[in-house]
């Protein structure tokens, strides 16, 4: 008998929860009520178990501790106990409330005195002037700035956790107290635009008439109060953690922001005109075209006296900030130009003879304490807070820097329950907001600054002043005020030579800071800080919501899979794709999860689907209209090579090159109950093409979630879909694949054995034997 050579035409299929693939020539049998006695379905193909293989692979199991569940006893025990008002737990928050009860008794007078007293004295020396302009720049008399300065010294010496922190008064909380003391004024009744001194019909408590400087101290003063209350809550409730949304860009930013309206504020005093004071949005832009519209009627004196100053308060400035590490102090050129220009001031009677403005009677001793006006508190409420949250995070940042470089530990919640009441307490003594000032406190150590023993000198240097010597600053030129504070913002005014390199670093965080710089100066204070804290969190948003995806290859031979897209010489592995998303799966990303999915990978599943499920359609509709062509006489579907060639013609299937996605979790904080659904819908659409799922490097917490959202419902072993390593994952998908393999094999040997009617033959064979 003369037999032609036998050529056979299968087209597989994948079917759901299967891997291996059914041929199209038994589709109709398996779909169809009525089947062909001798033709097997393709369950019933004899398939090679994975027991064969070389090294089956085996799961790792752990075993999790059990998670303490909510507990009314346990919480209501330990409220007990930390309720307890025995002699030991109430010695135990004394401690803990005045940190300096702690260190004093073990202070080193031989070791830290000297260091102390010399840092202490020079701050100050500088915080002399400074505290006199500061005043000015919150809309104040200057007595007012050397009482805060000595109040609040005071109190943060005895509650702080910080050794090198020094409290004062700081420009741009400054800034903020000025612009809130200037609302109120004009709400009141005064015309702080013109700068008239007139009395208002306005008492205070009721009972006394009170001109507009003391109905500034008033406001600042009500003020104060609240902001000491605020941080005292956020120290109280453990709530320090709202500082960490004020990011160092943010920070920066709005530093350089506030510095620039500072600036703009002070050029007045150094030209010595009179302008309307702006307040509110687009402030810094009004102010400058006000300069420059009453720039012809600069004071000529003012004038040369602010040039002479800044040429020699600048460069010795630098000087001292370049050999900072060789000078053992730097020298006081602000108080030696404070000193100077005011006795050239009364000598030669600048305020007499060019109309120079002059700082005036300054009082000597202190005011009896006050209760704040609580009348004014509801119109406070909102200034207040940008106000508590600035100076508490400048305070905790500063104290946590120094901490760090010095070896020892900084209570965050207890360095704002110190700044609170450092502000809470002076609120009764006629002062207004501090925190803690950078390039004080950068001074106190460089000058050799051991405790916090230094601010107590620091004091007793405001107090000489306040009793004695604050008289004697009469004839000061109010320009030389403005010169001191703006040589004071060079370090917010040089953040603008780093954003180069910044830009290099991080391109969003750049953006930040130039967003809120922006809208610190060009809008208004408050807003600009709320500006940039809001389109910060949008910047993380955008981050996590469009982040990093790629898909990762194996290194060489080893067990470390890197990404395809970034480093050379990675190896694809055959029929297996590793996606890894480098964020948290959440409803904000969920579609860009599977658009990036589906993009990396080039499977679409739902498309893929689709298309096979047309061509399993026309396959059908081919092989029912030629069934007439088919020969009985093997009882099972026999196609003739022309109606196979026919079929591959008409129905182009799609090309799956892969049987296994394995998904990196190890950048996955967490998955919320959106991404869990989307990550199941995932997991089926990629099932009825034929290609399973498998996820790695998955927490602790993403695994108690698959396992609560139903992700393990039906699995034999739950560890075959959640592995430790990449490396497992990708181990037993290639064993899969060898399975899958063998399956085929078998299947094809069963197609092509002796049996008749698991053989697929050309029809011309068909005719008598």
């Amino acid at each position: 008998m003369h037999v032609r050579s036998i050529k056979i035409h299968q087209w597989y299929v994948p079917v759901n929860n299967m891997h291996a693939c059914v041929p199209f020539s038994c589709l109709g049998t398996m779909e169809s009520d009525t089947t062909t006695p001798n033709c097997k379905e393709s369950n019933d193909i004899p398939l090679s178990p994975s027991s064969q293989l070389s090294s089956p692979y085996i799961p790792v199991k752990l075993e999790e501790y059990e998670t303490p569940g909510f507990n009314v006893k346990k919480l209501l025990k330990k409220a007990k106990e930390s309720c307890r008002c025995d002699q030991q737990s109430i010695l135990s928050f004394f401690i803990k409330l005045f940190p300096v009860v702690e260190w004093l008794p073990h202070y080193s007078l031989k070791e830290q005195l000297l260091g102390d007293i010399i840092s202490g004295l020079l701050v100050g020396i500088v915080a002399i002037p400074q505290s006199i302009s500061y005043a000015l720049l919150a809309s104040q008399d200057p007595i007012y700035g050397l009482y805060t300065n000595f109040f609040c010294a005071i109190i943060y010496f005895a509650m702080a956790t910080s050794r090198h922190n020094c409290v004062g008064s700081f420009g741009v909380l400054c800034l903020m107290i000025g612009e809130s003391v200037n609302r109120q004024l004009r709400l009141a009744g005064y015309e702080s635009d013109t700068g008239e001194e007139r009395v208002a019909n306005t008492t205070l408590n009721g009972t006394v008439f009170c001109d507009k400087g003391c109905y500034a101290i008033t406001v600042a003063t009500a003020l104060t109060f609240l902001v000491g209350i605020y941080q005292i809550l956020l120290g109280v409730f453990q709530l320090g953690f709202i500082s960490v949304y004020l990011s160092e860009p943010l920070l920066s930013g709005f530093v350089t922001g506030s510095s620039l309206t500072i600036l703009t504020s002070q050029v007045n005093l150094l030209l010595g005109i009179k302008i309307p004071r702006h307040d509110g949005v687009g402030s810094l832009v009004l102010t400058w075209v006000d300069i420059f519209r009453y720039i012809n009627k600069t004071n000529i004196c003012d004038l040369i006296t602010s040039l002479i100053s800044l040429v020699l308060i600048v460069p010795v400035k630098e000087i001292n900030s370049y050999f900072k590490d060789k000078m053992k102090a730097p020298f006081p050129i602000e108080l030696l130009v404070v000193i100077a220009a005011t006795l050239f001031s009364y000598f030669f009677d600048f305020n007499a003879r060019y109309n120079s403005k002059i700082c005036g009677d300054i009082p000597t001793g202190f005011k009896p304490p006050a209760v704040p006006d609580l009348n004014l508190l509801s119109n406070l409420a909102l200034d207040a807070l940008p106000i508590a949250i600035i100076g508490f995070a400048m305070t905790v940042s500063l104290a946590e820097i120094f901490g760090k470089k010095y070896g020892y530990p900084v209570r965050a919640n207890q360095e704002m329950i110190a700044i609170g009441m450092g502000n809470l307490i002076p609120s009764f003594f006629s002062c207004f907001a501090s925190s803690a000032a950078l390039t004080k406190t950068l001074l106190k150590e460089s000058t050799g600054c051991q405790t916090q023993l230094s601010s107590l000198v620091s004091s007793v240097v405001m107090l000489l002043v306040l009793l004695w010597i604050a008289p004697l600053f009469y004839s000061l030129q109010t320009c030389i005020l403005g010169v001191v504070t703006i040589v004071n913002l060079r370090g917010g005014l040089r953040k603008f030579a780093d954003t180069p390199k910044m830009w290099k670093i991080s391109k969003m965080d750049t953006v930040v800071w130039w967003v809120t710089m922006l809208s610190s100066s060009l809008i208004s204070t408050e807003l600009g800080l709320l500006v940039g804290v809001c389109f910060a969190l949008l910047c993380i948003i955008f981050r996590t919501q469009r982040p990093r995806a790629t898909l990762l290859g194996k290194v060489n031979d080893s067990e470390i899979y890197e990404d395809q897209f970034t480093y050379k010489q990675i190896n694809n592995i055959a029929n297996i794709k590793i996606f890894r998303f480098d964020t948290s799966l959440y409803y904000a990303n969920k579609d860009y999860f599977k658009s990036s999915l589906f993009q990396k990978t080039g499977i679409n599943p739902s498309l893929v689907a689709a298309m096979q499920k047309k061509a399993e359609a026309k396959v059908k509709a081919i092989l029912g209209n030629n069934e007439n062509r088919f020969s009985s006489k093997l009882n099972c579907l026999k196609a003739t090579k022309t109606n196979a060639t026919q079929v591959t013609a008409d129905v182009p299937a799609p090309i799956i090159d892969i049987h296994t996605l394995i998904i990196d979790c190890g950048a996955m904080q967490f998955i919320d109950s959106v991404g869990l659904s989307a990550l199941k819908e995932t997991r089926q659409d990629y099932q009825r093409i034929g290609i399973q799922l498998l996820l790695a490097n998955c927490n602790p917490s993403i695994r108690r979630r698959l396992q609560a959202g139903g992700w393990l419902t039906g699995m034999e072993d739950s560890e075959l879909l959640s592995f430790h390593s990449i490396h497992a994952a990708v181990q037993f998908a290639e064993q899969q694949g060898q399975a899958q393999v063998m399956e085929n094999e078998a299947t094809r040997g069963a197609f092509l054995s002796p049996e008749p009617q698991d053989v697929l033959v050309d029809s011309s064979l068909e005719g008598p034997l």
